[in-house]
């Protein structure tokens, strides 16, 4: 705070109050880029959950795990993928988000074509992540 003229309070900055509206550059931490950007344990509880399914890609820093193509082996005429989304550094219901992806055999020429996914497929995958992160978060005692 700093006193305008005539005695009157006034905060320090422009726009939005002190340091503007993005803020100034003392304010600013600097991030070293080390360590893994979102919750360890919803991070490693997505692992455990899809680990039966093989990687295409894992990004600790964005939090996202793209699984490859996998077919069932009591299902040959169907395939499933799945993407796990690590939305926050902290251990919440809300913190991941599951999309599954799956693709069927055409009758015509054995192409793979998309197939709808029941939307509580996502939630039972997000659920089993959550209850291992917690088994987790138990076991390593904080």
């Amino acid at each position: 705070m700093v006193q305008g003229l005539g005695g009157q309070n006034r905060e320090q900055g422009s726009l939005f109050g002190p340091g503007g509206l993005f803020g100034s550059k003392a304010e600013k931490q600097i991030d070293s880029g080390t360590g893994v950007a979102v919750n360890a344990y919803l991070w490693r509880a997505s692992l455990d959950t899809i680990n039966f399914i093989p990687l295409v890609s894992a990004d600790p820093f964005g939090g996202v795990i793209i699984t490859d193509w996998y077919t069932p082996a009591e299902t040959p005429n169907e395939r499933m993928k799945v993407q796990v989304t690590i939305l926050d550094r902290d251990l919440r219901a809300d913190g991941v988000r599951v999309a599954v992806f799956k693709q069927t055999t055409s009758p015509r020429g054995g192409n793979w074509v998309d197939a709808q996914v029941d939307p509580r497929t996502n939630i039972d995958i997000e659920n089993a992540i959550l209850t291992r992160a917690r088994q987790l978060r138990i076991a390593g005692g904080s």
